[in-house]
């Protein structure tokens, strides 16, 4: 039985930390080409480096995959990767915005800001994914997330390649699924409706 999960979801933002390249590339996979929701994703990286990422997820991805740029508008079925050494945030309306605000829990990007920026602009249309990490960024954020109607979905602390990030989120605020990647995977594409 195909079951449509919350078809009003308008916006995804992940975060992720240790382990996290092998989890969001494994999401990202799951993503079909006629996906229309835009997805940002956190992950802590060395700041004084560029970032391989953009190149190594569309790789694995549908959909196309890039390196956010400040004031960009988020454009539907679009991957945006945060920069090193950039807190990535959602304005109003749906404008990405890059900060070189301090570090939050040691970490710019912070899944923290990603994750309230994101539940302020779309509120119970947004969708929270917590993943793998070695510290408690997220928990605060996916907190805010559920205050303001959106969804935390946050990966099984038992899968994770560490699980302190996630144990931290639950712990924090509860969520709205505790899910393998595997069982992630398999209901991303049904959030919009390409099967429809």
């Amino acid at each position: 039985m195909h079951v449509n999960y919350h078809p009003q979801v308008a916006m995804i933002a992940i975060g992720a930390s240790a382990g996290g390249i092998e989890a969001v590339t494994k999401l990202l996979r799951a993503l079909p080409a006629g996906f229309r929701i835009p997805v940002a994703v956190v992950i802590h990286l060395p700041p004084n480096r560029p970032s391989l990422l953009p190149e190594l997820f569309a790789r694995h991805c549908a959909l196309p995959v890039r390196e956010a740029q400040d004031k960009e508008p988020l454009a539907p079925g679009t991957v945006y990767i945060a920069p090193p050494d950039y807190h990535l945030m959602v304005e109003p309306g749906g404008l990405l915005s890059l900060s070189c605000d301090a570090p939050l829990h040691f970490s710019r990007p912070s899944l923290d800001m990603l994750f309230e920026s994101a539940a302020m602009a779309y509120r119970d249309k947004l969708l929270a994914i917590l993943l793998t990490g070695a510290s408690a960024d997220g928990a605060d954020g996916l907190a805010t997330v559920r205050q303001l109607g959106g969804q935390a979905w946050v990966q099984d602390p038992d899968e994770a390649q560490a699980s302190i990030m996630p144990l931290a989120g639950i712990n924090r605020s509860g969520a709205d699924k505790v899910l393998r990647l595997d069982g992630m995977a398999a209901l991303l594409p049904g959030l919009y409706g390409a099967h429809e």
